[in-house]
């Protein structure tokens, strides 16, 4: 088992810091979309309850891997109809809040060294490893798939780089600021090097809400590169 301490990047302490304002820090960045970070998570599990339907995917086990505060706790359980959710994060302080604030779920929140081998069947991760050092970036990607049951996925999300306005909205955030981004490709690639089956490749959030009308259209833009994130489904053999 991977120790949690070599996953942490240099701005880990900034993570237990700012714990307390992390949801205002976020909002600044996402004010330039003109949602909330709720809108995204929701909408982040939406697709996933779309392409879990299309594979005939029932997921029951899930790990949040980098949960932060828990955002998308809530929408496990009443969208994707997750039946026990365990969120992992490096920063305590985080996992201090995501408890209190999602006790009525009985979500676990834990350090990431308590994960056990083979325990899910989901693996749910939205702008974490942009936060991980890249010479540690291959020892969590093994640390989900240990975690993962044969057969399961890893629902990896990423901010876009060929966005600008992903950019943009990255650089009006504090715990961002040496953020080192991963390109598609990059994602890809380090997937495939941990034992990784790519299944798909998603782009979404072409719209900010003045063009929310548009937004019927993003089912059929997922092809794109030019979305706001990016999703590579990835299954465990």
């Amino acid at each position: 088992m991977t120790d949690s301490t070599s996953l942490r990047s240099p701005d880990d302490e900034d993570f237990d810091l700012c714990a307390e304002n992390y949801d205002e820090q976020l909002n600044k960045g996402l004010s330039i979309s003109g949602e909330s970070k709720e809108f995204f998570a929701m909408e982040r599990i939406q697709w996933l309850k779309r392409r879990f339907h299309q594979l005939g995917f029932a997921p029951n086990q899930c790990l949040d891997f980098g949960c932060g505060t828990g955002t998308a706790t809530p929408y496990f359980y009443e969208d994707l109809g997750i039946g026990s959710v365990t969120g992992t994060d490096p920063s305590e302080a985080s996992l201090t809040i995501a408890r209190e604030e999602w006790k009525q779920y009985g979500a676990k929140f834990i350090l990431p060294d308590s994960i056990g081998e083979g325990c899910f069947d989901l693996a749910f991760c939205n702008g974490v490893f942009h936060h991980i050092d890249p010479a540690n970036r291959a020892d969590a990607v093994k640390q989900v798939f240990n975690g993962l049951r044969s057969g399961g996925y890893f629902a990896f999300w990423e901010n876009n780089p060929w966005n600008p306005l992903t950019r943009l909205a990255m650089s009006r955030v504090p715990f961002d600021a040496d953020a080192i981004m991963l390109w598609p490709f990059e994602a890809r690639t380090l997937l495939r090097k941990g034992g990784f089956e790519i299944a798909k490749t998603d782009y979404r959030f072409f719209f900010p809400k003045p063009l929310a009308k548009l937004r019927p259209l993003e089912p059929s833009l997922s092809w794109c590169v030019m979305g706001a994130q990016y999703l590579v489904l990835a299954r465990k053999p």
